[in-house]
């Protein structure tokens, strides 16, 4: 018999080594690299509830831990939602570029175009791309609290001087993704969140997502938590639905993810739209900066991404420089999204060329390297090709 020390040394050597190469990875093998990463991952950072959505080799897996109510101790199940924060951007750049598709906007076009009040205004010359890729001159991270509604935001777009000439600087803003949502919802003269319902929500086979959740499914509605384990959910705001008011579930994002990859039977003018978003447009930093995704070259270390996604990159202005002409979407990328509400926390990830990616969602906020830190080191564990 091996000593113990001998043993442990090898049960270790296996638990972090990546799945053989060129092998088929059993379900139960996936659920055991994700066990093994998320368990400790909850306990870590005192997470009620979470669902992992995974596509390895682009099959589908969903995997539940938890609770979804500390008060009821109901478990979280496929059928539990939860909110996605700012991972609902790269649902607002599916819907634009869709449009973009359908000849109703061009990426090129400019703001006063459709916000006739900013014509003449340094906002209304700002492009879409532009706002699509947070490089319009420079804008808070927050729609400022006393905007409440669409009026009052003209007015403060009126008075919006850039601190950057636009295409110059990268600074992440909830405000430049909102008002692309809201020119992509005009330029087809129909609610945003109905456009989305039906050109993508519904088109994607997403039966379990919301922007305002039915009263009979309230039940499957996960509650979340602050850092004191106060339970909040999120409440709504201007520009709240193009930027982060979607609730879904890890088996409807899983669907997303496969789209994303190219990997679902879709109407074709709508994959072409989806696959346009990984668009590159901008270098900022260590990555590339598409239409809300972020890309880095594959393989890509660690480190790497959590640069990519530190709070440096949320909160300070970034220089960037223009991609001319734009980098054709690529497969050997590692694409991401991190997104956060008050009581929730989102991350994903995935890899075309791999066929393999995730969908991290907890119903608590917790610190975004632990997110990216867990998913890179699932991914790279099911790396099999």
């Amino acid at each position: 018999m091996p000593k113990l020390s001998t043993l442990v040394a090898t049960i270790l050597f296996f638990a972090a080594a990546p799945m053989c190469q060129g092998a088929a990875v059993s379900q139960a093998a996936i659920k055991g690299v994700v066990d093994s990463v998320i368990t400790p991952l909850m306990k870590q950072n005192d997470i009620p509830g979470m669902a992992i959505g995974l596509v390895v080799d682009g099959h589908p897996y969903v995997f539940n831990y938890g609770m979804l109510s500390l008060a009821t101790h109901e478990p979280v199940t496929d059928d539990t939602f939860f909110e996605l924060g700012s991972v609902s951007k790269t649902f607002t750049a599916t819907l634009t570029s869709f449009a973009q598709a359908n000849g109703h906007l061009s990426l090129a076009d400019r703001v006063g175009k459709f916000l006739r009040s900013l014509q003449g205004t340094p906002f209304g010359d700002v492009t879409l791309l532009e706002l699509g890729t947070y490089t319009p001159g420079g804008l808070p991270l927050q729609v400022p609290d006393s905007i409440q509604n669409d009026a009052q935001l003209m007015q403060y777009f009126k008075g919006w001087h850039p601190d950057c000439v636009a295409g110059a600087c990268r600074t992440y803003t909830n405000i430049s993704i909102g008002t692309l949502g809201l020119i992509a919802a005009k330029s087809e003269g129909k609610p945003f969140t109905s456009l989305m319902e039906q050109q993508v929500f519904s088109a994607l086979g997403m039966r379990n997502t919301w922007y305002s959740v039915p009263v009979g499914r309230m039940p499957d509605y996960a509650e979340g938590y602050t850092e004191t384990n106060t339970p909040i959910r999120m409440a709504p705001g201007e520009l709240g639905s193009e930027t982060y008011g979607i609730r879904t579930s890890a088996a409807d994002m899983v669907r997303f993810l496969q789209a994303n990859m190219g990997l679902l039977k879709l109407d074709p003018k709508l994959q072409q739209a989806i696959t346009a978003t990984h668009t590159g447009y901008f270098r900022a930093g260590p990555m590339i900066q598409d239409l809300v995704w972020e890309q880095y070259p594959y393989p890509v270390e660690l480190e790497t991404l959590l640069e990519g996604n530190s709070p440096k990159m949320i909160f300070d202005a970034t220089p960037v420089t223009r991609i001319t002409p734009p980098l054709a979407p690529q497969v050997n990328v590692w694409l991401n999204k991190t997104g956060s509400t008050n009581g929730f926390g989102a991350y994903i990830a995935f890899i075309p060329e791999k066929r393999l990616g995730i969908v991290i969602l907890a119903n608590k906020s917790y610190p975004i390297k632990d997110r990216v830190t867990a998913a890179y080191k699932i991914l790279t564990r099911l790396d099999t090709n």
